[in-house]
């Protein structure tokens, strides 16, 4: 299950610190209509074969995502074709599902996450609205899920999380990543915060990256915490987002921070990977056979030209206005990193979307006890890598080509 950690709530935050965020959508009047339009995405100026996918997808394609839109979604984005219709109030884009420029006979629409959905996961809103054909599920999630909740993930459209732990490096000259952040906290008594709950706290604190009285699950998600003890402390966030937004648009921070990616340190899951209801996988296959490399090129496209896509997840937005900020630097600070940090890349097999069996193997190994000591554990006795995920419907010549 990803945990996100954004800039919320702005308007609180300014009362409490006098925190300004520049140049960053706080509301719009499409927020007093139900419905209206946006400009398209850089989809219908790609180019290439028509793809038709009426008659084997449903006539209406429904993906749940996990968060509000972001660059770090942009290949889902990209799939809209022009003047997309926006509800503001069930937080909604839809719009012709377009695939090399031209519109395929079906429709795309996405619904945010986070809390449009009351900050459920993924999979359970899946469960609850079988409207929904895909949903951004991350492995861990699917592990945690798989007994009560089983998913499939079809396409990868990222191969790393962005989850950080960042740091002040002034405060912690000599830090370089979080084992010896951890060393560092212990004598200042500083804490890293992070949003109570979350699994992949409990595998740092037991393979010895944190002491367990060094963390703290306090984190809401606002900046407060860590501006006002003057990066005494550390807290989780993203490689694509905090890093740009703490620099550049937290006036009462203003400055670098450093962080290491949570990947790194053994708990690797695919995030958002565009996953089914493992009971329906059968069914929506004709449909998966041309979807999924529609969705692997529009992840192409939007790397090649991502200013288009992350205009109109601008506009959704501020549209949305439900007091999470997001800007076009922002997005293009997380399409740099997506490349720079290798969060997207290609799999290990030269083409983009496909997940490896080995590297699930070895996360289940480290999750799958972690998750089994929850209280109301719903891992499937016996899960195996292959009852996570396919890569059958991938076409193996899409590349990134970075």
């Amino acid at each position: 299950m990803r945990t996100r950690s954004r800039v919320t709530a702005a308007g609180a935050i300014l009362g409490a610190l006098a925190l300004a965020a520049s140049a960053c959508g706080s509301g719009s009047s499409d927020a007093a209509d139900s419905t209206s339009s946006a400009p398209a995405a850089a989809s219908s100026t790609a180019t290439g074969p028509a793809v038709d996918l009426s008659g084997v997808c449903p006539s209406t394609v429904v993906v749940q995502t996990d968060w509000n839109p972001e660059a770090d979604h942009g290949h889902l984005y990209q799939m809209l074709g022009p003047n997309p219709s926006i509800d503001s109030n069930k937080k909604s884009v839809t719009g012709d599902l377009y695939a090399n420029g031209q519109p395929t006979g079906v429709k795309l629409e996405i619904r945010a996450g986070g809390p449009a959905i009351g900050y459920s996961t993924v999979s359970s809103q899946m469960y609850q609205d079988k409207s929904i054909t895909l949903g951004y599920v991350s492995t861990d999630e699917a592990v945690e899920f798989s007994g009560k909740l089983p998913t499939t993930a079809v396409f990868a459209e990222n191969d790393k999380s962005p989850m950080v732990v960042m740091w002040d490096p002034a405060k912690y000259p000599g830090v370089t990543d979080i084992k010896s952040l951890g060393t560092a906290l212990q004598k200042t008594g500083g804490v890293v915060r992070y949003f109570s709950g979350a699994a992949y706290m409990e595998h740092l604190i037991d393979a010895g990256y944190l002491a367990k009285d060094s963390t703290d699950g306090s984190y809401d998600g606002t900046p407060a915490k860590f501006v006002t003890d003057q990066g005494k402390s550390a807290q989780q966030g993203f490689a694509t987002a905090e890093p740009y937004i703490y620099q550049h648009e937290i006036k009462a921070w203003d400055k670098p921070v450093k962080y290491q990616l949570i990947a790194d340190t053994g708990w690797d899951p695919y995030p958002e990977t565009m996953s089914v209801r493992t009971g329906d996988l059968q069914k929506l296959s004709p449909c998966l056979q041309k979807l999924v490399p529609v969705m692997q090129q529009a992840d192409v496209d939007y790397f090649k030209n991502p200013a288009p896509t992350n205009d109109l997840i601008d506009k959704l937005v501020d549209s949305y206005n439900n007091g999470w900020t997001y800007d076009a630097q922002v997005g293009k600070f997380a399409a740099d990193q997506m490349k720079s940090l290798k969060i997207a890349s290609d799999g290990p097999d030269g083409y983009v979307g496909d997940l490896d069996t080995a590297r699930v193997q070895q996360f289940m190994n480290v999750a799958v006890p972690i998750f089994d000591k929850t209280k109301d554990a719903g891992v499937k006795s016996g899960l195996k890598p292959q009852d996570l995920f396919t890569n059958q419907f991938l076409d193996k010549k899409i590349s990134l080509g970075f």
